[in-house]
């Protein structure tokens, strides 16, 4: 064991790493994404199909990545080459230590945004956030798009600097309590509005006439988005936990934690928007928009609208905070580990990074839209190559690292350290050598097949 490894830092105990996991997993997918799918790809069924996704695929990865950090004590790279040093193990590090590189300049685009739409509720403004077209002329100024993606990532970068306990830690600790009772608030408001109860039934209910295949392969991907699978990060924070702590647990209270929020937000937005839509599933079709359009029309129409606004998006920002800092430390882990550097001067070239890429997306519905790159702006570009590309090849790296070089039974002996159960352990080894890798292809293929026009999703 090197002197590095001796130093290396580490969460405080269970509570710590459950907490800076579901900060990592509850993020702006969770709170936007997942309710616009549950209503495009059918509601209730969609919800049944993700829990026993979660349960079983989520599960699974979880519990693999968070073994391979704990056993090596290393990023994703290191970790992967403490397996063999072949081009293909190191290649299969490199996916998963470079995604979050790529996907925190952009979500701290998506972060600046919120920010934004907080200080507006915060100053009363609540009839001109929900004015047509206030949201694409807000991203089309440049200026004002990138004053707040540079506030948001400031605050990530500061948080990261501060370390492990002192900072991730610490923020985690303090912002998932409140999000999950902001959260509470926020999804009972919305389900007592006049005309919600038809929301509610749609989400909660199961329809079997509404299930399709796609119901199955959009589960599937919201499962990256939602807990935080194939982007290193989770083998980050493996490398953090102490031998003492139960990873089957761990894993458990993560899966909690994410499938609590992800009902939560559903309950937050899909009764509102039916009750604001007068039923229309609609409505809720709105994608990425969501969020900055649907929503703020929704809140202008209820009484208290400017409070709830408040409200939400202190939720959102606190989401999008924990998920951007837990995937910017799995980067900064990533220099730390491969060219030896201290955590100030890892921050610092990462800050640089996001710097870098994540101007390109802010100003790229402003002063650089006419630039794009397969016929995409920036933003849509970096979300495409590492979620529905990288992403998908990152899962696969894993299940065949796990399969060919580390083999099921010594991810069982870390899981059962200290005498800590495994009682998913048949789910566990069926999953990661069948399942997993399977839908991995069938994510990547869709995905690709689907942005190339070949088919429509």
């Amino acid at each position: 064991m090197d002197k590095r490894e001796k130093k290396r830092s580490s969460f405080s105990g269970k509570i710590g790493f459950v907490l800076s996991a579901a900060g990592a997993s509850v993020g702006l997918g969770n709170i936007w994404r997942f309710p616009y799918l549950a209503a495009k790809y059918g509601g209730g069924i969609f919800l049944l199909v993700y829990i026993l996704l979660a349960l079983t695929f989520g599960y699974a990865m979880i519990t693999a990545e968070t073994a391979i950090g704990r056993m090596t004590r290393k990023s994703p790279v290191s970790a992967y080459a403490a397996f063999g040093k072949t081009g293909g193990f190191r290649f299969g590090g490199w996916i998963n230590a470079i995604i979050p590189m790529l996907i925190v300049p952009y979500y701290s685009t998506i972060g600046g945004w919120v920010i934004k739409y907080l200080f507006e509720y915060l100053c009363g403004n609540t009839k001109q956030l929900a004015a047509d077209g206030y949201f694409t002329e807000f991203i089309s100024r440049g200026i004002s798009a990138e004053i707040c993606f540079l506030l948001f990532a400031a605050a990530v970068l500061v948080i990261i600097y501060a370390g492990v306990q002192n900072g991730i830690e610490r923020v985690s600790k303090f912002m998932m309590p409140v999000l999950v009772v902001l959260a509470l608030v926020i999804a009972v408001y919305s389900m007592t509005r006049e005309g919600a109860l038809e929301g509610i039934k749609y989400f909660l209910v199961p329809n079997l006439e509404n299930f399709s295949w796609m119901t199955v392969v959009s589960a599937m991907e919201q499962m990256f988005y939602s807990l935080s699978i194939a982007m290193g990060i989770l083998i980050t924070f493996g490398s953090y936990m102490k031998d003492d702590v139960s990873i089957e647990g761990a894993t458990r209270n993560v899966e909690f934690f994410d499938t609590a929020i992800a009902v939560m937000a559903g309950l937050m937005i899909i009764p509102a928007v039916f009750a604001f839509s007068g039923g229309d599933p609609e409505a809720l079709k709105a994608g990425p928009s969501l969020m900055f359009i649907t929503i703020p029309k929704v809140l202008d129409s209820m009484g208290f609208g400017t409070f709830m606004g408040i409200l939400f998006f202190v939720l959102v920002l606190f989401a999008a905070l924990t998920s951007a800092i837990a995937l910017t430390e799995s980067a900064v882990a990533t220099f730390e580990d491969e060219l030896g550097w201290n955590r100030s001067k890892s921050t610092l070239a990462i800050g640089a990074i996001i710097l870098v890429l994540g101007t390109l997306s802010s100003l790229g519905y402003g002063p650089l839209g006419f630039i794009k790159m397969i016929g995409m702006q920036f933003l849509d570009f970096f979300d495409f190559i590492t979620n529905s590309v990288m992403m998908p090849f990152a899962a696969l790296a894993t299940c065949l690292l796990v399969i060919k070089a580390i083999g099921t039974e010594r991810i069982s002996q870390e899981v059962e350290k200290n005498g800590a159960p495994f009682k998913r352990k048949k789910i566990f080894n069926f999953m990661i050598k069948y399942f997993c890798p399977l839908f991995a292809v069938i994510i990547l293929i869709t995905s690709v097949a689907n942005v190339l026009g070949f088919i429509s999703v």
